[in-house]
């Protein structure tokens, strides 16, 4: 039923059901992201023509594994967090209701995008989320000042370009030792494929409807 009502009872029964549970505070939290995202959807293309359940299934689940993988990495305490071409907040969004370590950039160049995530962010309670509206290469430049210029520790990309050109961009934008986390539909590359001062972190596989995907993590050799 495409216009079935966003519950509570509803989205925590979905979660359940990939075998990620949530808290009530998560849950109602996620409630407020996908009623809001369905009303705009209406109004502008964010996530094509996709009712609720839809977008939980073939979105959601993403940040509900992303948080058990994110949680397992090596990184800083409060690290700086990058989420590149972030869209209508996917997956940085429903991740930030589970995940909530250190500081959030969700980074996209589209306006209405970023509307959309500001006035989501704004019926919602997630620390230490924001969005920067512009291009990637210029973000850290934002968040530096004049005694230290900014590194990122994570760098998250779902389709933001290939990974061997993403790599290129991010490497001096990251921190000795930081890591950049890949959301793929494919099998991570091996380690005879990726480029010199790179190495295979971290890698999970889950299910979603229809098939399964794919995190990877690329760290920057110190």
């Amino acid at each position: 039923m495409a216009n079935a009502k966003i519950t509570a009872d509803a989205v925590a029964g979905m979660a359940k059901k990939v075998g990620r549970p949530l808290f009530a505070k998560q849950t109602k939290q996620l409630v407020r992201y996908l009623d809001h995202l369905t009303k705009w959807n209406r109004k502008m293309n964010l996530v094509g023509k996709s009712d609720w359940k839809t977008v939980f299934e073939t979105l959601i689940v993403d940040s509900l594994f992303l948080a058990d993988f994110m949680d397992g990495l090596d990184v800083a305490d409060n690290p700086l967090c990058l989420d590149f071409g972030a869209g209508a907040g996917l997956p940085g969004i429903p991740l930030r209701t589970i995940w909530q370590d250190g500081e959030y950039w969700l980074v996209e160049v589209r306006e209405k995008r970023v509307l959309f995530m500001q006035s989501a962010l704004g019926r919602m309670d997630l620390p230490g989320v924001s969005v920067f509206h512009g291009r990637a290469e210029d973000v850290l430049d934002h968040l530096s000042d004049e005694d230290r210029q900014a590194k990122a520790d994570v760098i998250l990309s779902r389709a933001f370009m290939p990974w061997p050109k993403l790599l290129d961009l991010v490497q001096p934008m990251l921190q000795p030792g930081g890591v950049v986390v890949i959301l793929a539909n494919e099998q991570p590359p091996t380690e005879s494929e990726l480029p010199a001062g790179w190495t295979l972190g971290d890698v999970m596989e889950y299910p979603v409807k229809g098939g399964k995907r794919h995190f990877w993590s690329l760290r920057l050799k110190q």
